[in-house]
């Protein structure tokens, strides 16, 4: 299959669907939901986002600069709001004509902080979106973060440096990880927040270069995995699965980059 590639410039940096991966061969990969209405879902995010959609075998992709939502049709528990994957966030060139297009959606408002040019709204299934005004970037919308609470922050902050070699920084005073294609940011919370796994938002993905070597490193570094590595033909996909000590369930995959 022939993708279309999308491109997005942010901050200088040439974005593609994903980035190339960092010195650990890690990059941002994807963000999957399960809900009971697959095509209610997407069409949200087509239709506001100008994402692209496609099937490709069994699986139901939505396209974005830095990111592929991957949509399955199952039960949730919950929304992401109450689990350790809080939301996504985006960054967009307009948040005038966002707005406009979330208002004509019927897309509810969590909170819009109209001097900032932000906004955080809840997408079908009480997934949470936020998205930041940044006029430099190139395309409509390009992605920028998952966040995640935790009772622990920096904690949780040097695992994800640890294990992603990701770049320990900090946005808006808070604990954060880059990785290429965007970032994850550490909220603390009061209390510890419920697992992804089952929740609308179930897990959070990362495209990595070489899955088998990278599973192997992770084994002798004592990780525990939630599925061990396994080549899967029918989706042209390697993956394996951990959590995170928060409890954030996460797929690994190789094969996303090269569609």
């Amino acid at each position: 299959m022939r993708w279309l590639c999308l491109l997005a410039a942010s901050a200088g940096i040439l974005l593609a669907q994903l980035a190339p991966p960092n010195d650990a061969g890690v990059s941002m990969g994807h963000v999957h939901l399960t809900v009971p209405d697959p095509d209610a879902q997407i069409k949200v995010w087509v239709d506001v986002l100008g994402a692209t959609a496609s099937k490709d075998g069994p699986l139901n992709l939505v396209k974005l600069p830095g990111i592929f939502i991957i949509v399955t049709k199952a039960a949730a528990t919950d929304g992401s709001e109450g689990s350790t994957a809080n939301h996504i966030g985006f960054l967009v060139k307009d948040y005038a004509a966002l707005k406009a297009k979330l208002t004509a959606a019927n897309i509810p408002t969590v909170f819009d902080l109209e001097k900032n040019k932000q906004i955080m709204v809840t997408f079908p299934d009480k997934v949470r979106v936020e998205f930041n005004e940044d006029a430099s970037i190139s395309a409509p919308v390009v992605f920028h973060h998952i966040h995640l609470t935790t009772t622990d922050p920096d904690a949780l902050q040097a695992w994800y440096v640890k294990t992603f070699g990701a770049e320990a920084t900090t946005r808006r005073n808070l604990p954060a990880a880059k990785i290429p294609g965007g970032e994850v940011d550490f909220l603390k919370a009061k209390d510890a927040p419920a697992p992804t796994k089952g929740r609308t938002l179930d897990h959070i993905g990362f495209e990595i270069k070489d899955l088998d070597a990278f599973c192997k490193k992770l084994t002798a570094d004592g990780m525990t995995f939630d599925m061990p590595f396994r080549d899967i033909p029918a989706i042209g996909l390697k993956i394996a699965f951990i959590v995170d000590p928060a409890g954030t369930r996460i797929e690994l995959t190789q094969g996303l980059a090269g569609r």
